[in-house]
């Protein structure tokens, strides 16, 4: 979105083509969900972003970017996945599952929370397994695993704990994430602490059947009885897709896409990257508080690329 305010108002034409709704990656975030930024850093376009605590909900920054939207009347395409991405001397031919179109340019702005990290364990693909967790009510009065110690688990663990939930944390390192948000982290430690919610530290699930999972300890392999099981174990980019448009991908686990951080552009000119997608398997360098002028920072170097080719330098 901000990438198509800064275009709009340098007098390019643009769409903004998105396979779900209006911010889908936020929408599908947890319903309680508190961003860690306060709400003057979630601002874009200039408009500004009251929330009624410091600490915006996901249902503020929900309405707010709805009324951006309408307020700049940008150019959306709802509900439309992009297919492929062709290239051809002088333009990009976009195919989606419902039009097709072209463009001189193409800023990919597609995150990270697309595509779960699997646990690539036994029963990983039972309906009971969530990589994804937005309500805690539905969990009230069941037995819940919670994999991992950042911010998404100990919120689960918290909000389901709270509703009723028996839970137990599941934690391959020896301590609660120092990601995890400050107001939070002492929460979360308390309650284990007290024994309202287990954890398991230095330990993994090794496998989950239907009434009961598997955790190797450091005293052992033990089984619980087990309801439902929330792996909030990370998300990752698309690295297919980018692949398959050229982007050169760095050859260690981070997988960073090649790209000017001056300018956004890739290794493929016209291409550019914003927002998370930027930083690869890094998901926690890049979020909306220090990437929104990427969008201003790319139209800048695309209306500086026109004026060159309209005066014969390009």
């Amino acid at each position: 979105m901000s990438c198509a305010i800064a275009a709009q108002r340098a007098g390019l034409s643009y769409v903004i083509v998105e396979k779900g709704c209006l911010v889908n990656s936020l929408y599908n975030y947890p319903a309680n969900m508190t961003f860690f930024s306060t709400s003057e850093k979630l601002e874009i376009g200039g408009v500004p972003f009251v929330s009624n605590n410091i600490k915006p909900t996901r249902s503020e920054a929900l309405e707010y970017y709805r009324r951006v939207a309408a307020k700049f009347e940008l150019n959306l395409r709802l509900f439309e996945r992009v297919k492929t991405i062709s290239k051809t001397e002088e333009r990009y031919i976009i195919e989606t599952d419902k039009s097709r179109c072209s463009a001189r340019y193409i800023i990919v702005s597609t995150g990270f929370y697309d595509i779960p990290n699997l646990m690539d364990i036994l029963g990983e693909d039972l309906p009971k397994v969530k990589h994804y967790y937005q309500d805690p009510h539905f969990y009230a009065r069941q037995k819940v695993i919670v994999v991992g110690a950042n911010n998404s688990s100990v919120d689960a663990a918290l909000e389901t704990c709270r509703k009723g939930a028996e839970v137990t944390m599941v934690i391959r390192e020896n301590q609660i994430g120092e990601r995890v948000k400050y107001w939070v982290r002492p929460d979360i430690i308390n309650r284990i602490q007290e024994g309202s919610i287990k954890a398991y530290f230095n330990s993994n699930l090794l496998a989950v059947r239907e009434a009961e999972a598997d955790i190797q300890t450091p005293e052992g392999k033990i089984s619980i009885p087990n309801d439902f099981v929330l792996a909030m174990t990370g998300y990752k980019p698309d690295f297919t897709f980018l692949k398959n448009l050229g982007v050169n991908l760095s050859d260690d686990e981070i997988r960073l896409p090649e790209h000017n951080p001056e300018t956004m552009e890739t290794n493929v000119k016209g291409l550019y990257l914003a927002g998370v997608v930027c930083g690869g398997m890094n998901t926690h360098k890049w979020f909306i508080e220090n990437s929104r002028e990427h969008g201003e920072r790319i139209i800048g170097h695309i209306v500086k690329r026109e004026g060159e080719s309209v005066n014969g330098n390009g």
